[in-house]
């Protein structure tokens, strides 16, 4: 399957994954589903409709799905919807609420399997297979769709130099501002709004 994972640094840089990937709609209406699940304590609702707001200017068909607990998680609609979709929608908020209520369910399971995901600000994190735990910035246990890289918000300096001690060499660590955006295809990364993303491995600067 011809898979992408857009990473975008905040709403309003969301449009360019519908001007840069011509695949979202496939020959017609793009079927776009929302999952704000991150932002059930601060209006699911609320983001989904911001979300629905950017794609107006786009053929696009949006339908909101409302993943904001385990029960919900477990609902066969919900992943089948994700399946069938063109392109999921994250939206921003709680990276360890997202993370509590996908993992090891048929609706994270089917983000696996997803045709294209995008993940607003630091709902990002929750897909690497190393997460950065944003109560502290120390490194926990993602969902695992894509290996080599950690995502993080832009933090206090001290709290970077602690997370960049701590995630492994190995990692890329990616700080992703609100005018970033990043794409994962066929293994690599193209940085399609680079102004806002800043990448380490170590404290050594790095690229993707």
């Amino acid at each position: 399957m011809n898979r992408s994972i857009f990473v975008v640094g905040s709403l309003a840089s969301l449009v360019a994954v519908f001007r840069e990937d011509s695949s979202v709609a496939r020959g017609g209406e793009a079927d776009v589903v929302v999952l704000p699940t991150a932002a059930a304590f601060v209006g699911a609702a609320e983001a989904s409709v911001a979300v629905a707001r950017v794609c107006e200017g786009f053929d696009a068909r949006v339908e909101a799905l409302m993943v904001g607990d385990r029960a919900s998680a477990n609902e066969p609609y919900f992943a089948q919807r994700i399946s069938e979709a063109d392109l999921v929608v994250l939206c921003d908020g709680s990276a360890l609420h997202a993370r509590t209520v996908w993992r090891h369910s048929p609706v994270g399971e089917a983000l696996a399997a997803a045709r294209s995901i995008a993940a607003v600000g630091s709902v990002a994190s929750v897909l690497a297979g190393v997460m950065i735990d944003p109560r502290g910035g120390a490194p926990t246990t993602g969902l695992g769709l894509i290996e080599g890289v950690a995502f993080s918000p832009p933090s206090s300096d001290d709290q970077l130099a602690r997370t960049r001690k701590l995630v492994a060499k190995e990692i890329a660590l990616v700080v992703l501002g609100p005018r970033g955006v990043l794409r994962h295809a066929d293994g690599e990364w193209t940085v399609l709004e680079g102004d806002d993303v800043v990448v380490t491995r170590g404290e050594d600067v790095a690229v993707l």
